[in-house]
Order: structure tokens, then sequence, then C-alpha cells
């Protein structure tokens, strides 16, 4: 199970960075503060009784950079190639998580046997 998840986690490493990065990028401009007024309705406008209106925001700056945040996350901008290496690197990440349980649950259990002491941490 370690030498999988040695050379697995080589191989997307790359891709869980880019991941992880535009992730947060992506976060980071959709709460970004919004600094420019809001649209106004045009002169005249009269909202109809049966409807709520709101005028739609105008996206400046680092907040009109959301869509294209997500879709260099979601590997969208590169066409189905990005997409399927996405989900790959998706697959790749819970793989990670139950086999990085399973080595740790492994030599927690070697240690205990031992006769070391089954301590949560060591060095």
């Amino acid at each position: 199970m370690r030498k999988w998840h040695r050379w697995l986690s080589v191989l997307f490493g790359v891709f869980l960075l880019w991941i992880a990065v535009t992730g947060v990028l992506s976060h980071v401009a959709a709460l970004w503060p919004a600094d420019a007024p809001r649209a106004q309705p045009p002169a005249g406008f009269v909202c109809p009784d049966t409807m709520v209106c709101r005028p739609k925001p105008t996206d400046t700056g680092i907040k009109s950079l959301t869509g294209w945040f997500h879709h260099l996350h979601s590997g969208e901008e590169f066409g189905p190639v990005g997409t399927a290496i996405a989900f790959l690197s998706g697959l790749a990440m819970v793989f990670f998580s139950f086999s990085g349980l399973w080595l740790y649950v492994a030599m927690w259990s070697n240690r205990k046997n031992r006769g070391v002491g089954p301590k949560w941490f060591w060095k």
C-alpha cells in the first residue's frame, strides 16, 4: 500500500496543488468585498406588483474572475482532458485519504505489538 501511496502522490501532486490553489483563489474572489455601487434601474422603471425587483450587481476587479477561477479549478478551461484529470485527481484524493489512514493504523499497531507503547504521535 505504501508503494502505491507514494507513486500516486508523485503523479497527482502537481494536479492536486493546482486544484487547491485555484479553489482557494475562487473562494477569495467570491468573498472579496464589493467596492462598486450597485446598478440603478433605468429612469421610469416600475417594478410589477407580482415581482421582487433588485438591481443586478456589477462585479468588478477580482470578483469578476470568480467564474474563470472556477473553470480552472474544475478543469473545464482545458476541455475534456482537463475535466478528466480533475476527476482522476479527486479519486486520487479519496485514495490518499484511505491509504494514509491505513498506513497510519498499520504503523500504530506495529508499535503496539513491539511493546513500544501505543502513542498517537511519535517522532
